[in-house]
């Protein structure tokens, strides 16, 4: 049977929803505390977290804005952010199942944006690109993170191909300039680029989305098959860990 894109994502990351909003990889990071940090220096009236995943997002807006929404296409992962404002006793926080590419908000609905680790599940791209944009108030920020394909053909190849056979409601790790040219054409000016590196424990890195036996096989017959410049960029280990591109893109809406 042919399953259309936004069921492959949903079959993903439903069952694994309670996984996400306990993960320690997504609950923290410097990348979220540079976020949070803009959303108290904004104070937004209204906060969108697009693709919210397990949440984590939302939970740090929520303590700066007056509402939050917490936007996702998986009704069980938004079921178990729900879940998990009320425990933490976050009462701004409201849910919406949506995809990124058609958003159903009125125009400049919000005073700041967060993304962070969805876009590269996204259908469209530049879609999503544009209704963020849509729904964002012109001068409010935009915060865009997610991991990064490091642009040299070789390098990209071999990332694509084991994100893939890792999750298969993978689309594409874009470069930073893939993120800065389509952030431009959807009506965003940028203010400021961060890279740096996440390390990809294999085990836990496979266990999250509960990959297949025969396609880590897959990944890992790629890893021992790789060139002496792909192990080296990835630094990849002998257990099949490695080092992860990232960028975090600090946007206005014009």
């Amino acid at each position: 049977m042919i399953r259309v894109h936004d069921a492959i994502v949903d079959d993903q990351f439903g069952p694994q929803a309670a996984a996400y909003v306990t993960s320690a990889v997504h609950a923290a990071g410097e990348d979220l505390d540079a976020l949070e940090a803009l959303a108290r220096a904004a104070a937004p009236v209204r906060a969108l977290d697009l693709g919210c995943g397990g949440g984590h997002v939302a939970y740090r807006l929520a303590a700066h804005a007056g509402a939050v929404t917490a936007c996702d296409l998986s009704s069980e992962m938004l079921a178990a952010v729900a879940a998990s404002a009320r425990e933490r006793g976050l009462a701004n926080i409201e849910t919406r199942q949506s995809a990124a590419e058609r958003l159903p908000f009125e125009d400049a609905t919000f005073h700041f944006l967060g993304c962070r680790f969805s876009a590269h599940h996204w259908r469209g791209f530049e879609a999503g690109l544009s209704e963020a944009r849509r729904v964002l108030k012109p001068g409010c920020t935009a915060v865009f993170i997610d991991g990064m394909s490091p642009g040299r053909a070789a390098l990209d190849t071999h990332l694509q191909a084991v994100e893939l056979l890792r999750d298969t409601s993978h689309v594409r790790d874009y470069s930073a300039g893939e993120w800065q040219a389509a952030l431009t054409r959807a009506g965003f000016d940028i203010r400021q680029v961060r890279t740096w590196r996440l390390r990809m424990e294999y085990a836990s890195w496979t266990a999250r989305m509960r990959t297949p036996d025969l396609n880590s096989a897959a990944i890992r017959a790629l890893q021992a098959a790789a060139s002496a410049e792909t192990v080296e960029h990835f630094a990849i280990e002998a257990d099949g860990s490695f080092m992860l591109d990232a960028l975090m893109i600090e946007a206005v809406a014009a």
